[in-house]
């Protein structure tokens, strides 16, 4: 269950975020998922200023990088010679030694379980807000099509969703003006008609960072 932050919290994430912390290290010092991070940096500063910080953050720790690689390249002609040597008999010695691939599959497994809970197990509020077009359809994505969820498998990002939210402010953040949001005061529906749903393609709900199998 992703952790739930403080008020206190936010704004000091805000605060090291825009001093230029990166979202991998807030995530650690907070304790909680980088999703979370993202989730509420980009509800508090905006979706483009965050994703200004996030590029400027990464570029002032890449040059960070190459300043230490240049101390590194300046170490005493001694110290590189003794290394140089060292690595020289040990390629002679292991001239042969073979090196096993990384096992990539373990990340995976983590990834998955932070996807696709099914609606049976998850508690859905009591009140939702939906985007829907003028004629009421409802506004289908592809999985594809939320940043936050690039890590699945192209198979898992081809899924239709949809998106419900928790807070009519969010969901006008996101409508346009050729669309309306819609208040759904019983979010127990989306059990009883995941069969139709289903029957229409659409097999995932996105509500905030959870995501939802039916």
């Amino acid at each position: 269950m992703a952790k739930r932050l403080s008020g206190k919290n936010k704004e000091e994430i805000i605060k090291l975020f825009i001093d230029g912390e990166t979202v991998e290290n807030l995530a650690i010092k907070f304790n909680c998922a980088k999703l979370t991070i993202s989730r509420n940096l980009k509800k508090e500063i905006g979706e483009k200023k965050f994703k200004e910080l996030t590029n400027s953050s990464n570029n002032l720790h890449s040059q960070s990088d190459n300043e230490q690689k240049i101390i590194y390249a300046n170490k005493s002609a001694n110290e590189q010679t003794f290394v140089e040597n060292k690595n020289e008999e040990f390629t002679k010695i292991n001239e042969f030694m073979e090196i096993a691939p990384l096992d990539y599959e373990i990340d995976c497994a983590e990834q998955k379980d932070l996807s696709s809970v099914p609606i049976s197990e998850i508690d859905l509020p009591k009140i939702v807000y939906m985007i829907v077009d003028k004629k009421i359809e409802l506004e289908i994505k592809y999985l594809r099509d939320f940043p936050s969820w690039e890590f699945l498998s192209k198979e898992e990002l081809n899924r239709k969703t949809i998106q419900i939210f928790n807070e009519l402010k969010d969901a006008k953040r996101f409508c346009t003006k050729d669309q309306k949001v819609i208040k759904v005061p019983n979010a127990e529906v989306f059990r009883i008609v995941a069969p139709i749903l289903l029957s229409k393609g659409i097999s995932r709900i996105i509500n905030e960072e959870k995501l939802i199998a039916l």
